[in-house]
């Protein structure tokens, strides 16, 4: 075996994993699983999102799941060699079930399985219609009273939702409703997106007008159309917006505008959801309902004594459109993560004399240093060069166990703490609390486990180091008439107090549109039960109730970012597409609720 090449070393292990599962011998299929190994699992063996750890793991997954979904037939993927680096060989592998195919990564360490990556990518008998299979468009030859593509499509949008029934409503019509859309409109399953705004990318348009996306170009794109090659690294939001709304029309998805959920509720076998579409009434029964609402969910708006005979402007950071207004005049900010920074910045441009009010301490990234350093392999113009595909890179981040991510996020955090040790210096020096995490793993690992708690720095750090953006630390107390007061006494008076105090979990928007009963139900979104600040314990080992079954039957969430948005759309759309055709879904591991909120 030592004297094997890595090829057919690999394609050893995976003989032996397909004998073992077409034997139906769990036991053996565990075997090859090293001690400390893990599978993550996207939909295909496991109807979830789900990764089980080590062999006794992987045993207990399949005698639950083997021999109703039939997974097998593992090859290595054509075009691809496996490599070996450091110990580890590498192998892209595709795969079969009884339902679907798909693909994923494998790692080996001493030719025992360390990580073990299957994705499902396709229903059989219900492939997309691409490639071969997309559509003709125009139907040669003579035919009287021929309807046309337009007139079709036009016929449609006027029936769902009144005389047809959507078998799916996706409640918010941001860049995470508008990618499941697109899924599930390529996969023929019927479905409306509800947005409250007057437009698509309204909900871009419609924030303080500094901001950018954060995140490169590479990281953004969408299902099925990616960005020109000349779009800009960094996305102004109202270009987001742009593209959102030009999104909706050429990938012809059933979106209602000016439309507001009442109230839903679910039956046992549909839900019945009431929408204020522009004034009328509508009520629509799908069968499955998917909120969308954003990742950061409810706005945190903190209540503080005097509030109500405060003279000045109190909003939050969502509410906040820009600094025209504010010029000349005193503006607190209450908050230290990226809108907070943002915003702070566009106030002081605008000669506004501004004051960012530091509750707790937050972790700071430059943004070239994380493009280079953090990115750069997977998400980059080098990356495409080096053959790294967006889906590729998708894969490959998936591909690392949120157990063990952290081990590989912590060395490119020091590195960029080395880095830029001057830039870090400077901020402490003017009192800024800096973190990089429980654990020294930085950004990432804090937007999964939390959502919040960094700022990736496009300039306004150098602000608050030169004493442009005046630094106060503390909590913010109560209000008088013309300022806010800290707990220690500070007085910052303000014409404007911004409360960038971020968001609470997704499911309050489930209490607000269903009931506190099924928002309790479901419990807390997001998060990877990790046991560090604000992502409380048991391990979970993937995002709570996010893009897969939750313990409300029929109920979804859906969202994140542009990159969570456009890679788990998939498997959502999978598990959606599955259940509409009848398709026999045994979840494994449906997630247990611990948390309420």
């Amino acid at each position: 075996m030592l004297d094997s090449t890595v090829t057919d070393r690999t394609q050893a292990v995976l003989d032996d994993l397909n004998g073992a599962l077409a034997a139906g011998d769990v036991a053996g299929a565990a075997r090859l699983f090293a001690a400390d190994s893990y599978w993550r699992d996207l939909v295909a063996v496991t109807w979830n999102l789900k990764t089980v750890e080590g062999p006794a793991g992987v045993a207990d997954m399949l005698s639950h799941q083997l021999a109703q979904t039939r997974p097998g037939n593992f090859r290595l993927q054509p075009g691809e060699v496996p490599a070996e680096e450091g110990g580890v060989i590498t192998a892209w592998v595709t795969f079969e079930t009884g339902a679907g195919r798909g693909w994923g990564l494998m790692r080996l360490k001493e030719d025992r399985i360390w990580t073990l990556l299957t994705a499902l990518q396709e229903l059989k008998g219900f492939e997309e219609n691409r490639g071969k299979r997309r559509p003709m468009g125009a139907e040669h030859g003579a035919k009287k009273n021929r309807v046309t593509w337009k007139e079709k499509r036009e016929a449609e949008a006027a029936s769902l939702g009144y005389d047809t029934q959507p078998y799916t409503v996706i409640v918010g019509g941001g860049q995470g409703g508008i990618a499941l859309g697109a899924r599930l409109r390529q996969l023929g399953v019927p479905t409306i997106i509800l947005d409250k705004h007057d437009r698509p990318g309204d909900q871009w348009r419609s924030r303080y007008k500094s901001l950018c996306l954060h995140d490169p170009i590479w990281y953004d794109h969408l299902p099925y159309i990616k960005f020109p090659d000349n779009w800009p690294v960094f996305t102004p939001k109202d270009k987001v917006g742009d593209w959102l709304e030009m999104y909706t029309k050429v990938m012809e998805l059933n979106y209602w505008t000016r439309s507001e959920v009442t109230k839903a509720s679910f039956d046992g076998d549909r839900w019945t959801v009431e929408v204020n579409r522009d004034g009328e009434k509508v009520t629509l029964h799908p069968t499955q309902l998917v909120l969308a609402t954003g990742m950061s969910g409810k706005p945190n708006m903190p209540k503080l004594p005097g509030m109500e005979n405060f003279k000045g402007v109190i909003q939050h950071s969502s509410q906040h459109q820009g600094p025209d207004e504010w010029t000349g005049k005193r503006v607190v900010v209450i908050g230290s993560n990226n809108s907070a920074h943002d915003i702070c910045a566009a106030l002081w441009e605008a000669d506004a004399d501004v004051t960012m009010v530091q509750r707790s301490s937050t972790h700071i990234v430059r943004s070239d240093s994380l493009m280079e350093i953090g990115l750069g392999a997977l998400y980059s113009e080098e990356a495409l060069a080096n053959g790294v595909t967006t889906e590729k890179a998708d894969m490959i981040f998936a591909s690392l166990p949120y157990r063990i991510m952290h081990e590989f996020q912590i060395p490119l955090y020091d590195k960029m703490r080395e880095r830029d040790a001057e830039f870090y210096a400077g901020l402490e020096k003017a009192g800024f609390k800096l973190d990089w995490g429980d654990d020294g793993s930085g950004l990432f690992m804090k937007y999964l486990r939390r959502g919040s708690g960094y700022y990736i720095d496009v300039g306004a750090s150098q602000l608050i180091i030169d004493g442009e953006v005046k630094l106060v630390q503390g909590q913010p107390d109560h209000f008088e008439e013309d300022a806010v007061v800290l707990s220690d006494g500070t007085r910052l008076p303000a014409d404007l107090v911004v409360l960038a105090t971020g968001f609470g979990s997704m499911n309050g928007w489930a209490a607000d549109l269903i009931s506190q009963e099924v928002a309790d139900k479901v419990g807390k979104v997001w998060g990877l039960g990790s046991a560090t600040t604000k992502d409380p314990g048991p391990w979970e080992g993937e995002q709570r109730n996010m893009w897969k079954p939750t313990q409300q039957e029929n109920l979804w969430f859906h969202g994140g970012n542009l990159h969570q948005s456009r890679h788990y759309s998939l498997y959502l759309a999978l598990q959606l597409k599955a259940r509409m055709e009848g398709l026999d879904t045994p979840v494994y591991g449906l997630q247990e609720v611990y948390h309420l909120s």
